[in-house]
């Protein structure tokens, strides 16, 4: 489990195709914290580290990962957001976000709000609870946000400056594919209310 709070960016320095999936091999300066088998969400995707050599770890992504998100976008040099998974312990500071990406979106519009920063993204929706709600939580790559408008296959979000300069919330323009997480909560609920309905 995650919480949607990025720890840091890393850029991809190689990427291998074997089949259907894809091995993304990431440059980080943590990678002497991590260890085999551990979890790290990337632009809020789920992955396990499979090696770990100097200061790069390498993941692997199966076919269903990349279909439903960016990461098969991915080229050498890009930049994605790093999460690694919560303690027990630790605070929830942004909200309970799976790991499990439900589908992409696309930056329709970005707008400087003179200190901080305007994304509107735009989805198809695609299961039942994949919506947005005013005020209510989305995770857009990895990052823990609140909706600030909520239409029927779109959103709004704010970015404060920290945010913008430290996670690729910098790189995305109009046009841009990113990864959403739907609220659990909600998807659960739209769920319990479409099997008590019928």
């Amino acid at each position: 489990m995650f919480s949607g709070i990025v720890e840091r960016m890393a850029q991809v320095v190689a990427i291998d195709t074997d089949r259907q999936n894809k091995d993304f091999t990431f440059r980080a300066d943590f990678t002497d914290e991590l260890s085999i088998d551990q979890s790290i969400a990337h632009n809020g995707v789920c992955l396990t580290v499979v090696a770990i050599k100097g200061d790069t770890y390498k993941v692997t992504a199966m076919k269903e990962t990349l279909d439903k998100s960016n990461l098969g976008r991915l080229e050498v040099g890009d930049w994605v957001n790093l999460e690694r998974s919560m303690k027990p312990d630790a605070l929830l500071d942004g909200h309970i976000v799976q790991g499990h990406v439900d589908q992409t979106a696309v930056c329709t519009k970005k707008e400087d709000a003179d200190g901080s920063w305007n994304f509107t993204f735009e989805y198809t929706p695609q299961g039942n609870g994949f919506c947005t709600v005013d005020k209510g939580s989305v995770t857009v790559n990895g990052v823990s946000l609140t909706v600030c408008d909520s239409m029927e296959k779109s959103f709004r979000v704010s970015i404060i400056p920290y945010t913008f300069e430290h996670t690729n919330f910098r790189y995305i323009e109009p046009g841009t594919v990113v990864n959403i997480e739907f609220d659990i909560i909600g998807k659960y609920i739209a769920r319990l209310m479409t099997s008590y309905i019928k």
